[in-house]
């Protein structure tokens, strides 16, 4: 189960055809004409058919958008957009849920086998720019990969989307970031991820309520697109609204059917009738740690609500445990308001100078 606390990334280099889906892929509509002149039509059907579903955000819709590349792959063996869409999909899956030991890998060679392909392809650069970033942890890689990928096509509106983010983690450049988010917006419009994000982006610098306005706008909207909740959510945690926050993580659930992740707030809302906040902090932790038994819960989620708790032992504890697993939502470390109660102990310090973050 993914921590659902932490959804704020996506990446994907399906063709902005509003045809094939409800919501908009999120490309540009500079690159992807030429290179699909002259592309079999079955092989070409079936990747318009992976890109919907990875629009949907959703691990089971992820999985689905892997099958249809794979198959369009299989269809044409040199078919380099479809590697490319292979590559976004396992980038992303961490984030839904996916085991990053697993989906990691997947996403390097795909990236790689579709530049091997097509070196003028920009997006698999963003792939391999946002991977080494969140789980090598080498900030100016990263950077860099990212600005090669918005060298070649300026007007991937994705890339700007997956830059904006990585500095929105880090911190420190807040202006460059709303300026990158803000351009994402301007070149797609129509992405409801770009949307999302863009809401959900204003959490890293605590602006809550303009959050909330632009998410609750996007739900309004598209009520069927779960992660729009989550974003909601996670503003009124922050705010301390918590009876709000848990109603709108139960409505993501639902739309969403992520079993796991259905089972993690039933315990916090049982936690919360009988023991307020802490109550459905403690309770949700409990089933993220049973859950790491038997598949893959994030060690960082579990360590945010032990600080929040203000148990920071059981916090480092679980911060060991996620930087020994190369948790990708350590580099949000410095601006994750859940950690402001153990923030000032040397521990966290030591910790950000290990992942490479600013200090």
């Amino acid at each position: 189960m993914r921590c659902i606390t932490y959804l704020f990334c996506a990446l994907c280099i399906c063709a902005n055809v509003a045809a094939v889906a409800e919501t908009s892929s999120g490309q540009h509509a500079s690159q992807q004409p030429d290179k699909r002149k002259n592309q079999d039509p079955e092989s070409y059907g079936l990747y318009l058919k992976g890109c919907s579903y990875w629009s949907k955000r959703t691990l089971p819709d992820l999985e689905a958008a892997v099958s249809y590349f794979t198959q369009a792959i299989a269809k044409d063996p040199g078919y380099a957009l479809a590697y490319s869409g292979l590559a976004d999909s396992y980038a992303i899956m961490p984030e839904y849920g996916g085991n990053p030991r697993e989906a990691v890998p997947k996403a390097i060679a795909a990236a790689r086998k579709a530049l091997e392909l097509d070196a003028t392809l920009a997006r698999p650069h963003a792939v391999l720019g946002h991977i080494k970033y969140v789980h090598d942890w080498d900030l100016a890689g990263g950077e860099a990969e990212l600005k090669k990928a918005i060298e070649l096509d300026p007007n991937d509106a994705t890339t700007r989307q997956w830059y904006a983010e990585s500095l929105f983690w880090l911190g420190g450049r807040e202006e460059e970031a709303l300026a990158e988010i803000t351009r994402a917006r301007q070149l797609d419009p129509r992405s409801l991820i770009i949307w999302r994000d863009f809401g959900a982006d204003h959490i890293f610098i605590r602006r809550y309520d303009e959050a909330i306005a632009i998410c609750k706008k996007l739900a309004e909207e598209n009520p069927k697109f779960s992660t729009a909740y989550s974003c909601i959510a996670e503003a009124y945690w922050r705010k301390r609204m918590y009876s709000q926050a848990i109603k709108e993580y139960r409505v993501e659930s639902e739309i969403s059917g992520d079993r796991d992740e259905s089972d993690y707030v039933s315990a916090m809302e049982k936690g919360f009738r009988t023991g307020g906040w802490r109550g459905a902090l403690e309770r949700g932790i409990e089933v993220l740690e049973e859950q790491r038994k038997t598949g893959y819960s994030s060690a960082y989620g579990i360590a945010a609500s032990y600080a929040e708790l203000e148990d920071s032992e059981r916090a480092f504890e679980w911060l060991n445990i996620a930087y020994h697993e190369h948790d990708e939502w350590l580099l949000s470390l410095r601006t994750d308001r859940s950690f402001d109660p153990i923030r000032s102990d040397l521990r966290f310090s030591e910790l950000m100078r290990k992942v490479g973050l600013p200090q």
